[in-house]
């Protein structure tokens, strides 16, 4: 779990990141302007930070600078020219998502950002269950459970996405890739075979005429 500043003039916006970040399981601040979130940085540590570019008060280009170095940032901004791109990396941004976004990329990309600066726990554990995201282990009741590279892949993006419901047609894009040529039918066995294999029948949700959820407790 991480500890994430929202820096967002936008309140839809803002509470939208807030929502989902809580969904998967992350603690977050949120401010609107950058006066304040200078203020909370200097108080406070994080594990990330996410902020737009257009703010009032300081902007965000201005903000990065006040950033603790050891501590990364996402600009998540509606300026998506070439040249505010380098400059947001050059100034030392891990990442830089123009919006309008999808919420399930947002989520992969902070996911991807904190793996790297080694900010989350690798290891999940859920009802006897547990999963080592970095050594691929899988040990179920203190037993350790073979799996396929697939399962795997599948079952590593269910985690990461813990209590979103993500489609079938997302699946298949998130796990076989975008080039995938095949049925949605194909997602649904390699669930059926994961919650056989993992006890977690009351874990993995259908939702109704769209995917699947990793339902955990908060």
């Amino acid at each position: 779990m991480a500890h994430i500043l929202i820096i967002e003039d936008e309140a839809s916006i803002n509470d939208l990141i807030a929502m989902n970040l809580e969904l998967v399981g992350h603690t977050s601040d949120q401010v609107n302007d950058g006066n304040e979130a200078l203020s909370r940085l200097q108080e406070q540590t994080y594990s990330l930070v996410i902020m737009d570019i257009m703010l009032p008060g300081l902007d965000g280009f201005q903000l990065i600078g006040h950033v603790d170095q050891n501590t990364p940032v996402i600009f998540l901004t509606a300026m998506g020219n070439l040249s505010e791109r380098v400059k947001g990396l050059k100034l030392g941004a891990d990442d830089y998502i123009v919006k309008p976004f999808e919420t399930v990329e947002l989520l992969a990309r902070i996911d991807a950002v904190l793996r790297r600066t080694q900010r989350t726990s690798q290891i999940f554990s859920l009802d006897g269950t547990v999963v080592n995201l970095d050594s691929r282990v899988i040990t179920v009741n203190g037993s350790e459970m073979e799996i396929t590279h697939r399962e795997f892949e599948l079952l590593e993006t269910l985690i990461r996405h813990k209590n979103i419901a993500l489609s079938r047609e997302k699946l298949l894009q998130l796990v076989w890739g975008y080039e995938y040529i095949g049925e949605t039918r194909t997602v649904d066995v390699h669930i059926q075979k994961l919650r056989k294999k993992l006890n977690w029948e009351n874990r993995i949700k259908t939702v109704y005429k769209m995917g699947y959820r990793l339902e955990v407790d908060r």
